[in-house]
């Protein structure tokens, strides 16, 4: 992990980082996957160009905020081994991002298994 050089590997036993250790004014405490050290660095500027909008306003900030909820936290929880819940859930699970890719690959039982055939 080397942000100055655009590495952003969690891979290492050493990381550690969240998107609070990261950016204090966050309060997600789920270790960060590359995904969400991505998100976290260049999520908001992002956003903010694809939108138009600036990337301090309300709606950036509101986007920001429900983007990192109900999408990047749900893999960067999987990703890093975090389960769900201990009791009260720690992050939202959706239809999985692994089950959402398996719906692209043909049934095990498909005559026709070229998964390039669009």
């Amino acid at each position: 992990h080397d942000p100055e050089r655009h590495r952003y590997d969690h891979h290492q036993r050493s990381f550690t980082h969240s998107m609070r250790s990261l950016r204090p004014d966050k309060p997600w405490t789920t270790k960060l996957s590359s995904t969400g050290l991505v998100y976290c660095l260049f999520g908001s500027q992002i956003l903010a160009g694809l939108l138009g909008q600036p990337e301090d306003g309300p709606v950036m900030t509101a986007l920001y905020v429900k983007l990192y909820e109900n999408f990047v936290e749900e893999i960067d929880a999987i990703d890093t081994g975090i389960a769900q819940a201990e009791g009260e859930p720690c992050y939202a699970l959706t239809p999985t991002l692994s089950a959402r890719v398996g719906h692209l690959n043909p049934c095990w039982n498909d005559p026709d298994q070229d998964t390039e055939v669009g």
